[in-house]
């Protein structure tokens, strides 16, 4: 079969299988009485990072751990340059001050902690262990600290449009138990599948037009498995609530170092010469320290402050692509 239409057909299951994922997951969570507090907080921050970490672990046990470690930095950089640049543009994005507090710091860390995992060329199997350990901690403390009316309602309204956008993916809503978890095992079904469709796509064309799996990784597979986060950031912003892209931003970065890569360091050999990501892991740090900029000293994210996030991101995969 033609690697594009792998590539295609797989990233077209990736988003419909994530959107349906996470909306029965959610309605399941919502049906069991699970406040909507941790449905914003748990089900929605690992569903909507769920593309990630299946072509991450089928790349790493398929042995192409360059493709799961291009995509962790290409997602990155597609959240804060095309995602939030997009929701800034669409309506100025407000910034939570209890996100800079605590997650911003958060956010700057573990983009820190890339090239320390790389000091060595490779992302050892108890460094992936530990990954997944802060994730879990990282969650718990969320939902500890999330005790106040402004952060029930952040957390609500995010399950709430991520329902949407679930919705505009023709996943079922207002469902009981049993429809939930039939919604929630078949989108994980199509996720799989789309997830090996994908990857076996992605590193066909890779190889077909010369191009390196790392190369692969940030571009094309970066821009595929942000899909959901694009999608459910759009849907708020055109009801008037790019601030939920800024929070889903912040997540979804964080979330990509630490469960995204930890399973895929788990499932294979994840490994690079630091050298040989040296620009890209700049680049991520540039957009890093802009977001961060941005959320830091302004009460809003402007359009004009999206615009520089958008072209900044068109250079880099403009560079990229160049570089080869």
């Amino acid at each position: 079969m033609n690697e594009w239409v792998l590539l295609l057909g797989g990233g077209v299951l990736l988003y419909f299988g994530a959107e349906w994922f996470v909306g029965g997951a959610s309605t399941l969570a919502l049906a069991l009485r699970v406040p909507q507090l941790i449905v914003g907080l748990t089900v929605v921050a690992y569903g909507t990072s769920a593309p990630e970490v299946i072509v991450g672990v089928q790349a790493a046990r398929a042995g192409h751990g360059a493709v799961a470690l291009g995509n962790v930095i290409g997602s990155n950089v597609v959240n804060i340059g095309l995602i939030l640049g997009l929701a800034a543009l669409i309506k100025p994005a407000r910034v939570d001050r209890g996100l800079r507090r605590r997650e911003l710091p958060v956010l700057v860390g573990t983009t820190a902690l890339l090239p320390l995992l790389l000091l060595d060329g490779t992302v050892s199997w108890w460094e992936s262990t530990g990954l997944l350990v802060v994730a879990v901690g990282y969650t718990g403390l969320m939902i500890r600290a999330a005790r106040t009316g402004a952060a029930f309602a952040a957390a609500r309204a995010d399950a709430l449009h991520t329902a949407e956008a679930a919705d505009v993916a023709g996943a079922p809503q207002r469902l009981d138990a049993a429809k939930s978890v039939a919604t929630l095992v078949g989108g994980l079904a199509v996720l799989l599948v789309g997830g090996q469709l994908f990857v076996d796509g992605a590193v066909k064309a890779a190889h077909s037009l010369g191009m390196s799996d790392r190369l692969i990784g940030l571009t094309v597979v970066a821009i595929g498995t942000s899909l959901p986060e694009l999608v459910t950031s759009v849907v708020a912003a055109r009801k008037g609530h790019s601030d939920l892209a800024v929070g889903n931003v912040v997540g979804s970065n964080i979330f990509n170092v630490l469960l995204c890569l930890g399973a895929a360091g788990l499932a294979g050999p994840v490994s690079a010469p630091l050298r040989s990501v040296g620009f890209d892991l700049v680049a991520l740090f540039v957009m890093t320290a802009l977001a961060a900029a941005f959320i830091r000293t302004e009460r809003s994210i402007s359009r004009l402050e999206g615009a520089t996030a958008l072209l900044l991101y068109v250079a880099f995969n403009v560079i990229t692509v160049m570089r080869g």
